[in-house]
């Protein structure tokens, strides 16, 4: 059992665009409805990709914010102390150095201490003060990021990196605050921790024990079976080119 900070956010223009993104996520004082395709209050701009059933909320480990500050150059003083730049990919140091000083840097809607990939596993069921929630599916990161960031290639950093965060799908809806206890509940498929995941989708791509195994997982969202049949029947893997590069 660990606890959260919750947080929402409205969608907003990116950094030097007019396009909307729902990302700036900011932590709230009071309980929210959570219901099936989220919280109350939060927002996601394109609804194509973002959000829906399967993405209703979004979880990001706050331990990985320590590894993003020294992967980036920023060290682990206080934000908004001048640091070095880092030789490649970035644009504007001085704001990724102010995202990664509170949550909610990632557009994260939970934030934990205590859970990160290499432990939590597709299906898992957690009670989030008076909902029940289910993992569905890893984060697949996109361009919007590094828009956000600042940094030039910071979508495929997180994705290369396996720092990724994870969804959930909702399965009973209630009331949540922040400071809620945050309790699992019951493992459905123990064995595939989103770390595996990640595993055999990014680095081992077309391993076909694993991709055999990622399309009969029932627990795991309908998209991302859908890419390992791909794969599986096309030997191929598909192009990450459009979604992480995209406008930025």
């Amino acid at each position: 059992m660990t606890t959260i900070t919750l947080l929402t956010g409205r969608a907003a223009p990116l950094p030097g665009s007019d396009l909307k993104s729902g990302i700036d996520k900011r932590p709230v004082a009071g309980p929210l409805m959570l219901g099936p395709e989220g919280f109350a209050g939060d927002e996601q701009a394109d609804r194509r990709v973002h959000g829906g059933p399967e993405k209703a909320v979004h979880h990001y480990p706050f331990e990985h914010y320590a590894a993003w500050r020294e992967e980036l150059g920023l060290g682990a003083s206080e934000p908004g102390v001048s640091h070095p730049r880092t030789p490649v990919g970035y644009f504007d140091m001085k704001e990724a150095d102010r995202l990664l000083g509170r949550a909610g840097a990632f557009g994260e809607n939970i934030s934990t201490v205590g859970m990160t990939e290499e432990d939590v596993a597709v299906g898992d069921v957690f009670r989030l003060g008076g909902a029940l929630v289910q993992v569905s599916q890893g984060r697949q990161p996109c361009w919007k990021l590094s828009r956000r960031f600042g940094v030039e290639n910071m979508a495929r950093r997180v994705q290369e990196s396996g720092r990724t965060g994870w969804y959930y799908r909702v399965l009973q809806p209630g009331l949540v605050a922040p400071g809620d206890a945050f309790e699992l509940i019951d493992r459905m498929a123990p064995d595939w921790t989103l770390r595996r995941l990640w595993q055999a989708l990014y680095v081992d791509r077309l391993n076909m024990a694993e991709l055999q195994g990622i399309a009969t997982l029932e627990v795991l969202a309908e998209g991302w079976r859908r890419y390992a049949i791909r794969r599986l029947e096309s030997g191929r893997v598909e192009d990450w080119g459009k979604r992480l590069e995209g406008h930025a």
